[in-house]
C-alpha cells in the first residue's frame, strides 16, 4: 500500500512537471514567434525616407484636433484609431492624396486620433501626438499603419516598439522617446476620445469635408471619388 501511495505521488509530480514544461515551452515559443513577427513588421520600414517637417497646431474648438496647414479653402477632418484595420485601408488608399493636399497647401487637414479599441490605441495615439511635436506627424502616422498587426492589443504597440518605429523612420530625439515613455500626451489623447460624441462619430474612419460627413459610394476607398468630394467642397 505504501509503495502504491508513493508511486501515485511520484506520478502526480511527474505529470505536473511535464505540464509545466509544455506551458513554459509554449510561452517561450510564443515570445519567439511574436519577436519574429515584430522584426518582420519593422522590415517594412527599412529605407524609409522621412519627409519634410510639417508643423501642427491644436484646434481647441474641434476637440483639440491636430491641424496641418491651417487656413486653406478646404478643410478635411479625419477620425481614425491606430488599431482600426479599415483605417489602415483608408491610409493605404487615400493617404498619399491627403498628404499631397497638405504639402501643396491645398487643404487644411485635421486629425482626430480616436483610441476606443484598447490600451494599445491609447499608447499609439500618445506616440502620434509626440511625433507631432517633432513636426513629423505625417510620417509617423503613416508608419504606424504600415506595421499595424492583424490583431488589436496583441502587445505589438508597446512604448518600446513605438519608439522603434520612430527610430526606423528617423525620429530619434530624446524628447520624443521621453514623451512616448512617460505618456506625456495622454490628457490630449483623452480629449480627442471624449470629443467623438460631440461630433456624433461612432466609428473609424470617419471623414468630414468642410464640416459635411463624407459618405463613400463604393465599397472601397476610391481616390477619384474622394478627390471629387474634396474638390466639390
Amino acid at each position: 500500500a505504501k509503495a502504491a501511495k508513493g508511486g501515485d505521488h511520484f506520478t502526480r509530480w511527474l505529470v505536473i512537471g511535464m505540464v509545466a514544461l509544455v506551458v513554459v515551452t509554449g510561452v517561450v515559443f510564443s515570445m519567439m514567434s511574436s519577436s519574429t513577427k515584430a522584426n518582420e513588421s519593422f522590415e517594412a520600414l527599412d529605407n524609409y525616407k522621412l519627409g519634410a517637417p510639417v508643423s501642427t497646431t491644436l484646434d481647441s474648438n474641434a476637440g483639440s484636433g491636430l491641424v496641418l496647414n491651417p487656413g486653406a479653402p478646404v478643410r478635411i477632418d479625419i477620425w481614425e484609431d491606430p488599431q482600426c484595420p479599415v483605417c489602415r485601408t483608408f491610409e493605404s488608399s487615400l493617404g498619399t492624396y491627403v498628404e499631397t493636399m497638405i504639402r501643396s497647401q491645398r487643404a487644411t487637414v485635421v486629425y482626430h486620433i480616436a483610441s476606443f479599441l484598447g490600451p494599445e490605441s491609447i499608447r499609439s495615439a500618445n506616440a502620434m501626438m509626440c511625433a507631432a511635436d517633432e513636426s513629423q506627424y505625417l510620417d509617423f502616422h503613416k508608419s504606424v499603419y504600415i506595421v499595424q498587426p492583424a490583431l488589436a492589443n496583441s502587445g505589438f504597440y508597446s512604448n518600446e516598439n513605438l519608439i522603434k518605429i520612430g527610430e526606423k523612420i528617423g525620429i530619434k530625439s530624446e524628447k520624443f522617446k521621453e514623451c512616448v515613455t512617460n505618456g506625456a500626451k495622454l490628457e490630449l489623447v483623452k480629449t480627442h476620445a471624449d470629443s467623438m460624441s460631440a461630433y456624433n462619430v461612432k466609428g473609424t474612419p470617419t471623414v468630414f469635408i468642410n464640416g459635411k460627413l463624407w459618405e463613400r459610394m463604393s465599397n472601397s476607398f476610391d481616390e477619384s471619388e474622394f478627390r471629387l468630394a474634396v474638390e466639390a467642397g
